[in-house]
């Protein structure tokens, strides 16, 4: 059974197991769909969201959802990365999300990966305006506080934009490629303004690694070097946990220890 707390603004839910994590989260966008079935959604890619994905493709074979009034975008893709590259974005979520559900192709939006990033940025940020706001942002987070690849220093009012990954990041993410040589060094991404202009936004994290990460961003102060902090000056913010991203975040409720908003 899950646990609730209400800190902030943020409202965080800790998942038992990875089945309940899923579940959870996929509820919010059953309710979502449910309730505007043409609604905007924002996306993630890596590891977290599988089991969120894997979870709406069930929901959708067994007629309880339907995505095909819906509109999504991603958060990021990597720069130099043909859109049939295996492990770009687009690949990713054909593989993990679009290619079981009904949700259109030409309502799929990413950044492209080939060609001027500036130009794609600029395109990318002028369909966000004639389709959004996102209705429900979901997000992932790295374990430097990073979200889409809004790196540590990135301005809260940053939009659409090419991004420098930072080493720890390549490194991150050098399990999905064969090396970590042929991580792209860059990405674009959505800024933080852009997913702050979300009309609610759900954060996921799993894992022991991510715990400090969710400490600052609830707890810390909000500062540009933590960018998921920007998150305490949304009005509408759910996280959803596993115990061990959780963890220190639960040790100091548990002990009373005072949380710093802002």
């Amino acid at each position: 059974m899950s646990t609730e707390y209400r800190i902030g603004n943020f409202k965080v839910v800790v998942a038992d197991d990875e089945a309940e994590f899923d579940r959870l989260a996929a509820d919010e966008v059953t309710r979502l769909l449910q309730q505007k079935p043409e609604a905007v959604l924002g996306l993630p890619t890596g590891s977290t969201p599988v089991g969120l994905y894997a979870e709406l493709r069930k929901r959708y074979r067994e007629g309880r959802i339907s995505l095909r009034a819906a509109t999504s975008f991603n958060l990021d893709e990597y720069v130099g990365l043909a859109p049939e590259h295996p492990q770009s974005y687009h690949a990713f979520m054909q593989e993990h999300l679009f290619g079981g559900i009904d949700l259109p192709k030409e309502r799929t939006f990413l950044p492209e990966g080939i060609g001027d990033p500036q130009l794609a940025a600029a395109r990318y940020e002028e369909l966000l305006a004639k389709y959004g706001p996102i209705d429900l942002m979901i997000l992932g987070i790295g374990r430097n506080g990073h979200i889409g690849f809004n790196e540590p220093g990135t301005s809260f009012k940053s939009g659409v934009h090419p991004a420098m990954l930072t080493q720890s990041t390549i490194k991150a993410n050098a399990r999905f490629f064969a090396s970590e040589d042929e991580v792209p060094k860059q990405a674009i991404t959505m800024g933080i303004g852009n997913i702050l202009a979300a009309r609610r936004i759900m954060l996921l994290a799993k894992g022991a690694s991510k715990a400090q990460a969710i400490r600052a961003t609830v707890c810390g102060e909000m500062s540009e070097q933590v960018p998921a902090s920007a998150l305490q000056s949304h009005p509408d913010v759910l996280l959803i946990l596993d115990r061990e991203a959780a963890a220190l975040l639960v040790a100091d409720q548990e002990a009373g220890a005072s949380c710093r908003i802002g």
